[in-house]
């Protein structure tokens, strides 16, 4: 009785927190219902196979990262790729300004200047430095690989929720 008292509590808590919340799991997985290929789209883009001479697919990121997420009832699909790449974050810049253009995707004009955001047809793509301290705080420790030289990520998203923009 004693082990049965606190397994009652904590699941009476859980029910409790995602009444008053308004968010259940079951809800959560269902805002994400039908995008498979949508994600199987973003996951393909050109874009995100795109690099500069000497850049390599970072260690532990062979795979695209690629998914779909709900918060506050709006659903967004994403994909991303990181790279290692020897040379510097400006040459990462050039690279991409030119080959963005030239798949299609334009800067964003509300993007704060210097960053490198694109957009196309209602999704986002954003160019991102990786720091050693963002790596570790996203749960990668220390990554030789990604922080000499210009560590960088691709990222593609948008928002599938009826009625809502995606931008920079």
């Amino acid at each position: 009785m004693a082990a049965t008292r606190p397994v009652s509590l904590l699941l009476s808590t859980v029910v409790v927190a995602g009444a008053l919340t308004g968010c259940a799991l079951q809800e959560l997985a269902r805002d994400c219902a039908g995008t498979d290929d949508r994600v199987k789209e973003m996951a393909g883009l050109d874009i995100l196979a795109s690099r500069p001479a000497g850049a390599t697919v970072a260690s532990g990121f062979e795979e695209v990262d690629a998914g779909c997420w709900a918060d506050s009832g709006d659903v967004s699909v994403y994909a991303s790729r990181t790279y290692a790449f020897p040379g510097t974050p400006a040459e990462v810049a050039a690279h991409y300004r030119t080959a963005a253009v030239r798949d299609g995707w334009r800067q964003d004009p509300e993007a704060a200047s210097g960053d490198l955001c694109f957009v196309r047809e209602g999704t986002v793509l954003r160019i991102v430095l990786l720091t050693a301290e963002g790596l570790a705080e996203d749960g990668h420790g220390r990554r030789p690989d990604l922080t000499t030289g210009a560590g960088y990520s691709v990222d593609v998203d948008t928002v599938v929720s009826p009625g809502t923009e995606a931008g920079c």
